[in-house]
C-alpha cells in the first residue's frame, strides 16, 4: 500500500489531476466509478476564499463517496494562504494540496501557481504557513521548474519535504513549456530515488494508455500517477490501466451502452449540483470527447449542444443508441486535449 500520511491507498494509486473547470464533482463521480483512487477538486484562490468569493466557495463542496479527496489551493501570499487553509480544515477533506505548477498567464504571472517556482524560498515559506495552520495532510502539486535552466525540483522536493508535506505530484514539464512537447519524467524518477525522500512520489504528464502506465511505472519507479487530460471524456482509463497492471492484459474498450450511460449520470451529476441550466450548458463540452470515435456523430453532437432540457439530451442520446447500434468503436490513443487558458495539473 502507499501512504499519505495515515491515508491508505493501493499499491500504485491513480490520481485524478485538479483540472480547472474539468473536475468539479460531477465529473469526479464518474471518475470515481472507473477507478480513481485519489481526486482533487479544482484549484481554488485563496484569495476568493477570504473574500467570500460563490465560486470559490462552491468549488468546496466534496461527497462521502469521493474519498479520499483533496481541496487544492493556490495563493502567492502567506497569509492569505494560511487563512485558505484554516477555512478549508472546516470542510473536512481528507487532505490539502497547494498548487505550485499551473503554468497560465493570469495565475503565474501574479506570483502563484508555477510562478512561485521562479523563488524557492517563497515556496518554501508559503508551504509552512499552509503546514502550520491546518490539520490536514498537506500534499504539493508542482512542475520541473521554470524553465530550462532553472529544473529545480530535486531541491524543491527535499526543502518541501522538511517543511512536512506528506506527499508531492510531479508534471514532467517546465513552466515554459505549458502543455508542449513530450513530458520528461527522468528528472521524476531522480526525486523518487533520492535516498532522503521518504514521502509519496507520484508522476503526471502524458499518461494516455495503460501501456504507457505501466512502462513508466516500472521505468521511472514512481509510486503512482496522476491523470488529468487522458481522462477527459474517457473515465475509463483508471480501470484500463488497473487491468493492465494486475493481468498484463489490455481490458475491452468501454461500449457504447456505456459511454451513453456515463454520459447521463455525468449531465444528471451535473444537473443536480449546479442547477437545471448551467449544468446542462456546461456539460455540452463533454460530448465530443463521450462519443469520440463515432463516424457522421455531427448531426447529433449538433442537437447536444442546442436542446434545453434534460429529457431531451437523454432521449437524443438514447438516439445515439440506437443509430450506432451493434458499431464497434476501436481503440484509438485518448487525444490529450491542450488547454491554453485551463489549468490541467
Amino acid at each position: 500500500m502507499v501512504f499519505i500520511d495515515k491515508i491508505a491507498l493501493p499499491d500504485f494509486p491513480l490520481l485524478l489531476a485538479p483540472m480547472e473547470d474539468v473536475s468539479d464533482p460531477p465529473f469526479r463521480a464518474v471518475c470515481k466509478d472507473n477507478g480513481a483512487d485519489l481526486m482533487y477538486t479544482e484549484f481554488i484562490s485563496s484569495e476568493g476564499l477570504i473574500r467570500d468569493a460563490i465560486k470559490s466557495r462552491h468549488k468546496l463542496d466534496i461527497f462521502d463517496y469521493e474519498r479520499p479527496i483533496g481541496i487544492q489551493i493556490f495563493g502567492g501570499d502567506e497569509d492569505s494562504l494560511a487563512l485558505a487553509a484554516k477555512i478549508v480544515d472546516v470542510t473536512n477533506p481528507d487532505l490539502l494540496d497547494i498548487n505550485f505548477g499551473c503554468p497560465v498567464k493570469k495565475v503565474a504571472c501574479k506570483g502563484a501557481g508555477a510562478g512561485v517556482l521562479k523563488d524557492i524560498d517563497l515556496m518554501v515559506r508559503l508551504t509552512t504557513a499552509v503546514v502550520k495552520s491546518t490539520s490536514l495532510p498537506v500534499t504539493v502539486k508542482t512542475r520541473l521548474g521554470w524553465d530550462d535552466n532553472t529544473k529545480n525540483i530535486e531541491e524543491v522536493a527535499e526543502r518541501l519535504q522538511d517543511c512536512g508535506i506528506k506527499a508531492l505530484a510531479i508534471h514532467g514539464r517546465t513552466r515554459s513549456q505549458m502543455y508542449k512537447g513530450e513530458a520528461d519524467w527522468t528528472l521524476i524518477a531522480k526525486v523518487k530515488n533520492n535516498p532522503r525522500i521518504h514521502i509519496p512520489i507520484f508522476g503526471n504528464g502524458d499518461i494516455d494508455s495503460p501501456q504507457k502506465a505501466v512502462e513508466y511505472k516500472n521505468r521511472y519507479g514512481v509510486d503512482g500517477i496522476m491523470i488529468g487530460r487522458a481522462a477527459i471524456g474517457y473515465p475509463w482509463i483508471f480501470r484500463e490501466i488497473k487491468h493492465y497492471v494486475q493481468s498484463g492484459q489490455l481490458l475491452a474498450s468501454p461500449t457504447l451502452e456505456e459511454r451513453v450511460e456515463v454520459s447521463k449520470k455525468h449531465l444528471r451529476k451535473s444537473v443536480e449540483w449546479k442547477g437545471k441550466i448551467v449544468g446542462i450548458n456546461e456539460m455540452r463540452r463533454h460530448y465530443a470527447n463521450y462519443l469520440k470515435g463515432l463516424p457522421n456523430i455531427k448531426e447529433f453532437r449538433n442537437r447536444l449542444v442546442t436542446v434545453k432540457e434534460v429529457e431531451e439530451v437523454e432521449s437524443v442520446l438514447d438516439e445515439v443508441k440506437a443509430y450506432y447500434q451493434g458499431f464497434e468503436i476501436e481503440r484509438s490513443p485518448i487525444e490529450l486535449i491542450n488547454y491554453h487558458e485551463k489549468c490541467p495539473l
